[in-house]
């Protein structure tokens, strides 16, 4: 990563800086739990000076936490997370004056929400009774996120230090302005000494002794109430709380019997990570939840991440769908802000809490740099309503949706020649506002990047279905026929302007990825294709062309379609947008290809992304390298993806859909499947449509059962 962690600046060079930091390294342990995580290496220790630490809502809580036995680090027997939001480090002493190395066994037992609890159990396994220095060295400097990754501002000056004189807390605390935070690390038995912001132990052992402490991190914030506390390993869900739409989405979600093992874990997998990835607000008196974008620097409100996570995982009920219309819409765009690129009707791309957001410093509070989640948005919002026939949220988030639509023809659609197309006002913005967010994730085949402002192809045809979709709602619930004629015209011209500008005749026909500012076709040949599939834009006698492409050896690596065509010069596999293949990506690939009837296609890209999973333990990361599946074994993992990342999570919950062939037309639930052999049959129990659970029991391409 380079200066900061905003997605599009943390990438300069198409990934090419974003390398683990080297006091951490590859087997660094990072555990979470809604909007905390930390970060540690594999002995458990967060090193001073380290982008590691205790992070809750875009601060450092904890920017120091190293453990020693006579002042020498432990050695590393094993180390691993247990659960999400859980760790467990199995230790040893190294080899001291009075002890050879081994003679002490020490485990750390690490699990985050509602703060951070650990504890520390030494076993003594020698002969002769032996004495050690157990020390925990503490610091907390309140980083706020976009300075962990940069030499930002120093705090260290400004924090107030404290401790209790019995040993058994520390307390650290600062203050800047209106914003203020603090943390207490609170010990129990009491440390025998407070050695500046360290706590110390003097423990004796005689053989087979064991001794433990517990330490609890408390801190000072907003919002930690809707975390919960964690104590012991594979802890079964709260059972009692209806309340919780946390709960409620878990519980509720359906329940799958396959005979392939490789797509139940998957499946599994993949549930477990969204609802740790969960964020749970309060809106109007009611509890909310929604899904942040990923783990360790996206545990926040991300518009497109956010909306696409909800989509792809609405078969797994609504609540999350609905948790994400409702936040988004409450914090929609009202007036012209350079500064934060927002407009009227905007639907945010991001939203920070730290220090520098909530100071002014940074635009994150919310930045809209985004021109693409608004028409998602409106396609979220038709989805929800298609599976819960919820007519009266829908009526009620009518004047957003107006304002969306406004948007998009107003704002959206800068110099009126009728595409949505992006380009920063803000000085710290992004210059890429697609999905493609890195500042060379769109460029020419030749490599060259474009004149801003640029129209790419996929938000052309996000909005093509924006509109075919509003259409819809605006003949039902919003009873407006006029304004569904005129939603449904608006969406016809621009299919076929977007098929006469954006075609592009070389290479054996395909859609250009964009328009540049003096609207040239920007000819590199890209993965949005199959997101125009997805939209709907392609007349049928193109999809064909474009599923040739999206499957020819230049695109598809044997793992999954890559970002971009291994014959562009600006491909390279471990490019961020240039080459990598992302599983969010091939999910609407995918679910695009099945749209237009290419279901083998559709299956061949499911099929190879749930392989891939199982070299990941069962857990899709946020992309991974486009090396060619002949070269190895196994998926080059991409150095640094968010791992887990709520829409790689979500997109086997689409493969699956698309397998199924899963649709729902007036609260009616169709299925057409078309389930690789390999996987056998599938059995969904709980599909809820229009508050019904149904169940779905299919094999190849018979329904065997559909109740």
């Amino acid at each position: 990563m380079n200066s900061r962690p905003t997605k599009q600046q943390e990438r300069p060079h198409g990934g090419a800086n974003r390398d683990l930091p080297p006091e951490l390294g590859s087997d660094s342990i990072g555990i979470f739990e809604g909007r905390t995580f930390m970060l540690s290496n594999s002995v458990g220790d967060v090193p001073d000076n380290s982008i590691a630490g205790l992070v809750h809502d875009d601060t450092r809580y904890l920017s120091r936490w190293e453990l020693t036995l006579d002042g020498l680090a432990p050695l590393v027997l094993s180390a691993s997370t247990v659960d999400s939001y859980s760790a467990a480090f199995f230790l040893a002493n190294p080899e001291l004056p009075d002890l050879r190395a081994n003679g002490i066994g020490l485990r750390r037992e690490r699990f985050v929400g509602d703060g951070m609890y650990e504890r520390i159990v030494l076993q003594y396994f020698g002969v002769e009774p032996v004495s050690v220095r157990l020390r925990l060295d503490v610091g907390a400097d309140f980083a706020d996120l976009f300075d962990i990754k940069r030499a930002g501002r120093s705090r260290l000056a400004d924090i107030r230090r404290g401790h209790r004189s019995d040993g058994s807390a520390l307390s650290f605390s600062y203050r800047n302005s209106r914003w203020s935070a603090a943390t207490t690390v609170e010990a129990a038995p009491p440390a025998d000494r407070v050695e500046g912001d360290s706590l110390a132990w003097d423990v004796r052992l005689e053989r087979g002794d064991t001794w433990g402490c517990e330490l609890r991190v408390l801190l000072n914030c907003q919002g930690m109430d809707f975390e919960p506390a964690h104590r012991v390993f594979g802890e079964a869900p709260a059972t009692d709380n209806d309340d919780d739409a946390a709960y409620r989405w878990q519980a509720n979600k359906p329940d799958l019997s396959a005979e392939s093992e490789l797509l139940r874990n998957v499946y599994h997998k993949s549930a477990v990570d969204l609802v740790s990835m969960r964020i749970v607000k309060e809106i109007n008196g009611q509890r909310i939840v929604l899904l942040a974008a990923g783990m360790p620097w996206f545990l926040t409100v991300f518009g497109r991440d956010t909306l696409v996570t909800a989509y792809q995982s609405i078969t797994c009920g609504p609540d999350v769908a609905r948790g994400a219309l409702v936040t988004l819409a409450a914090h929609q765009g009202t007036v012209v802000d350079d500064f934060s690129d927002q407009d009227p009707g905007k639907i945010l791309h991001e939203f920070r809490s730290g220090e520098l957001t909530q100071l002014g410093v940074e635009p994150y509070g919310p930045c809209f740099g985004a021109a693409d989640t608004t028409q998602l948005w409106l396609i979220l919002l038709s989805e929800y309503w298609r599976w819960t026939g919820d007519d009266a949220l829908v009526r009620q988030l009518r004047p957003n949706a107006d304002a969306a639509l406004r948007w998009i023809d107003e704002f959206g659609d800068r110099d009126g020649d009728g595409y949505v197309e992006y380009g920063t006002r803000s000085p710290n913005g992004m210059r890429n506002q697609c999905w493609r967010d890195s500042p060379d994730g769109v460029q020419f085949a030749d490599s060259r990047l474009p004149d801003l402002p640029v129209a790419t192809c996929e938000i052309q045809g996000y909005t093509y279905d924006a509109k075919v979709r509003a259409a819809e709602l605006a003949d039902g619930p919003w009873a407006d026929a006029p304004l569904a004629r005129r939603l449904r015209g608006e969406a016809a011209d621009l299919r076929e302007r977007f098929n006469r500008d954006y075609w592009l005749s070389e290479r054996g026909g395909y859609y250009a990825i964009g328009l540049d500012a003096q609207k040239r076709p920007i000819d590199s040949m890209t993965s949005n294709m199959g997101h125009l599939l997805w939209s709907g834009i392609v007349p049928p006698e193109r999809a064909a062309v474009v599923a040739r492409h999206l499957m020819s050896d230049e695109m598809f690596s044997g793992w999954g379609v890559r970002t971009l065509s291994t014959a562009d010069v600006g491909y390279n596999p471990i490019g961020y947008h240039l080459g990598t293949v992302w599983p969010h990506d091939n999910s609407i690939i995918a679910a695009g290809l099945a749209r237009y009837g290419h279901r083998d296609e559709a299956n061949r890209i499911a099929l190879a992304m749930l392989e891939a999973a199982a070299h990941f333990d069962y857990r899709l990361p946020e992309a991974f390298s486009g090396y060619d599946r002949s070269l190895g074994r196994r998926p080059v993992p991409y150095p640094t993806a968010c791992n887990p990342q709520a829409w790689a999570s979500g997109a086997p919950l689409l493969f699956l859909r698309t397998m199924l062939g899963l649709e729902v037309s007036d609260g009616v639930l169709t299925t057409d499947p078309h389930i690789p052999d390999t996987l056998g049959g599938i059995r969904l129990t709980g599909v809820r449509v229009h508050g019904a659970k149904r169940i779905v029991d299919a094999a190849g391409t018979r329904l065997r059962s559909l109740a």
